[in-house]
């Protein structure tokens, strides 16, 4: 008897600025239990459960993206960890693991659920979690969360790190509320083996009452201050996203800065976001986006949906165009970090 052929090998994902799209960025919930103020607005109107794509829906999706040559993928929300049986599809992309498509099954998340579900994220594959942290005062954190409670963070962090999991911390940089705390949370993060990485930010929805200009503080003077304290050592480390690293010579730790306001890092972009409505983003700074859903909801089979990521990723943009100069926000786009995933 004659084998049956083998499938052709499914065309790689290269955009139209010949970048291999290698990373995938999946929101699983745009709900939350925090209302971080430089990312959501308190009373948020947040999208019928109809609406979001099921789990299993999601597993399609991402396997879709894997058989297409993706190999790293990060889960983020919202908060990722509130969606109801979350740990069912992290326990379905173990598959993906075991045979070696997938190099990479990580996690962003304000670390409120860690204390609940690290051991289960480690025994699903995950080896690394990003921790959004932006201030270890208990009254500000309170204050630029809204609804969070830092000592529940701080206990998840440390249950993480117990566990096993590698723990990055992600702090957004905000001026004239954490400049105060840049050596105390270095200092934190150094004296618990845990990459820091500052992040500026970025002018993404309404969020009320919140000043974006005032908000910013540019990575450049950031990295100066720094500089007073420490010897910086710059790496060519990369992580398949946006970071620039440097180490610091006196803790040896690494230190991040991701500058999408003072330093466009696009032309390495080797990643694109998916929504949990299932909308493709090729750009997070652009509002220009495709379906997904339709063609993962109109076929049990994946072709029209694989023709459906390819054509996405044939509009992919150059880059953004976020810009704070002259004192005005422009390349604004209108949703919510939380919608398209952190």
């Amino acid at each position: 008897m004659t084998a049956a052929p083998l499938p052709p090998p499914a065309a790689p994902l290269i955009d139209p600025f010949a970048r291999a799209i290698r990373y995938l960025r999946v929101s699983v919930t745009d709900r939350c239990d925090f209302r971080c103020v430089y990312c959501m607005s308190e009373k948020m109107q947040f999208l019928p459960k109809k609406e979001l794509l099921t789990l299993e829906e999601l597993d399609r999706l991402c396997s879709a993206f894997i058989r297409l040559g993706v190999e790293k993928l990060r889960i983020t929300g919202g908060e990722p960890l509130v969606r109801r049986n979350i740990m069912e599809f992290f326990r379905a992309m173990t598959r993906h693991l075991d045979s070696g498509a997938l190099k990479e099954l990580t996690l962003t998340t304000n670390g409120s659920q860690l204390g609940k579900y690290a051991e289960e994220l480690y025994a699903a594959g995950v080896r690394r979690v990003n921790v959004s942290l932006d201030t270890l005062d208990e009254e500000k954190f309170a204050r630029v969360t809204r609804w969070g409670r830092l000592p529940q963070v701080l206990d998840g962090i440390d249950a993480a790190r117990a566990a096993g999991l590698q723990v990055k911390i992600n702090t957004v940089a905000l001026k004239g509320f954490n400049e105060d705390e840049l050596f105390t949370l270095t200092e934190f993060c150094a004296a618990r083996g845990m990459d820091l990485t500052f992040i500026e930010v970025m002018p993404m929805g309404d969020i009320g009452n919140e000043d974006r200009i005032g908000q910013y503080w540019n990575l450049a003077e950031l990295r100066h201050t720094l500089g007073t304290r420490y010897s910086l050592h710059d790496l060519p480390d990369r992580t398949g996203g946006p970071a620039r690293y440097v180490r610091l010579g006196e803790t040896r730790q690494r230190v991040g800065f991701i500058t999408p306001m003072s330093h466009n890092f696009c032309e390495s972009c080797n990643r694109v976001r998916v929504t949990c409505t299932g909308e493709i983003y090729t750009c997070l700074g652009q509002e220009g986006h495709s379906d997904l859903r339709g063609p993962l909801r109109e076929s049990e089979g994946d072709a029209g949906l694989e023709r459906a990521i390819h054509a996405a990723i044939a509009l992919k943009p150059k880059g953004h165009d976020f810009d704070y100069d002259r004192q005005e926000v422009s390349g604004r786009v209108s949703r919510h970090m939380s919608h398209t995933g952190g």
